[in-house]
């Protein structure tokens, strides 16, 4: 009987026996690996789906419905409630064959005169265009200033009782440096081409002519408020002293006083005034690296802007 040392062939098939078993473990692991990998992947796309609005999946049903456009936080180029993004919504909604009425969703404190200006002569121009499909704004927590320019152009307003509404005035805010400047003893160097190249210039003393003149421009954006609320609420306005001097009130106040004309929300607009209960909502959003790119995108602008400029103020209706 020959033993594995007298066995000339016993090397080889151990060598092979180990090659073999080395190789069934490196594949064990290889689908291991593939596994968990598959399964991170997975995960992954999971998360995607809840978090990325991947755009209009809803729109794709049809039928009778009311269009819901949600107006939400400052009004402003680069944000949620930028013109660009309202007025789109709203086109799209108007297009749509299946809309029996639109809600405009509004929870804003204001922003910029410019965008609301922009959003409000639009609304116009649709219900012009589209004069079958009502447009109500449904006033949720706050619709004051430049929220509330865009919301009397609606056929209707309607508000909770404890609703924000108004606001109607404008304001230009900003800092001044000059006295911690002097404490710290630096020197402020400011060369301009035009005397008032540098209006109202945070790291300079405030001049009083330059203080007028944003005096003149601002009153002249309150009264262009002021005729935008006067022709949107019609008679319906009950003018008090201190309606346009920038006070809010209650929105059971607001009926009262005509700003606004009843109770609603969402869902009862759509179901007693619309009369069409299915709710589609048209309100463009970016996905979370759009998001981002925008929001470092624009505080790169505003940072150039006011080292550029040299301008720390800003006019909002707010």
């Amino acid at each position: 009987m020959e033993t594995p040392q007298n066995d000339p062939q016993w090397e080889r098939q151990l060598l092979e026996k180990i090659a073999f078993s080395t190789l069934q473990e490196q594949k064990a692991k290889r689908r291991w690996g593939i596994f968990f990998k598959l399964a991170v992947l997975a995960y992954l796309v999971a998360v995607l789906v809840l978090v990325v609005d991947w755009g209009d999946s809803e729109k794709l049903a049809d039928g009778r419905h009311t269009a819901v456009v949600y107006l939400h936080g400052v009004i402003e180029p680069t944000g949620e409630a930028s013109a660009e993004k309202i007025t789109g919504a709203l086109q799209a909604a108007y297009e749509d064959k299946g809309t029996a009425g639109i809600v405009l969703r509004i929870n804003s404190p204001g922003g910029s005169p410019v965008q609301s200006g922009i959003i409000h002569d639009e609304i116009l121009r649709l219900r012009a265009k589209h004069p079958d499909i009502p447009l109500y704004a449904v006033v949720e927590d706050i619709c004051a200033s430049g929220g509330y320019y865009v919301a009397v152009a609606a056929d209707r307003i309607y508000v909770n009782r404890a609703s924000i509404v108004g606001s109607i005035g404008v304001l230009m805010d900003g800092f001044g440096f000059t006295g911690t400047m002097d404490k710290l003893g630096v020197e402020r160097r400011l060369l301009t081409a035009g005397e008032n190249k540098g209006f109202l210039d945070p790291f300079s003393p405030q001049d009083e002519k330059q203080k007028a003149h944003a005096r003149l421009l601002l009153g002249e954006i309150h009264k262009q408020f002021i005729e935008v609320v006067r022709q949107g609420r019609g008679k319906r306005l009950k003018e008090t002293p201190e309606m346009f001097s920038g006070l809010m009130w209650a929105g059971s106040q607001s009926i009262q006083l005509g700003l606004s004309d009843d109770y609603g929300t969402v869902d009862s607009v759509a179901r007693d005034v619309v009369k069409a209960e299915k709710l589609l909502d048209y309100s463009v959003k970016d996905n979370i690296a759009e998001r981002f790119a925008k929001r470092l995108g624009a505080d790169v602008a505003r940072n150039l802007s006011f080292g550029l400029l040299g301008g720390g103020e800003q006019t909002q209706l707010r």
